[in-house]
């Protein structure tokens, strides 16, 4: 293996899904019912769960460096909702990354 290249492992992908699985079912859309932010929050929480859900799909196919990619593109938009205030996640700062 050249220097600075990383294995992908079966182990690698399911551990990050699993931070992800609990990210997502930690959260709670923080933003009110009928607000503008409300929108960006179902938003950010529907391109999560679609590359949470892709990330799975390609880890079953075997298809690792893409599950890979989907699962970290799911958590960037969890942590970016977090981050800015879309979703509670209770100053978690182990699942995500806050601002402060």
């Amino acid at each position: 293996m050249a220097p600075g290249e990383c294995t992908m492992t079966v182990e690698r992908v399911e551990r990050y899904l699993s931070i992800t699985s609990k990210a997502l079912s930690k959260l709670e859309v923080a933003a009110p019912e009928r607000s503008f932010n409300r929108r960006l929050a179902d938003d950010f929480l529907s391109m999560a769960r679609s590359y949470y859900d892709d990330a799975k799909e390609f880890a079953r196919k075997g298809e690792l460096v893409n599950a890979f990619a989907c699962v970290n593109y799911a958590h960037g938009w969890l942590d970016c909702g977090a981050r800015i205030g879309l979703f509670d996640v209770g100053a978690d700062d182990k699942l995500f990354t806050l601002y402060e």
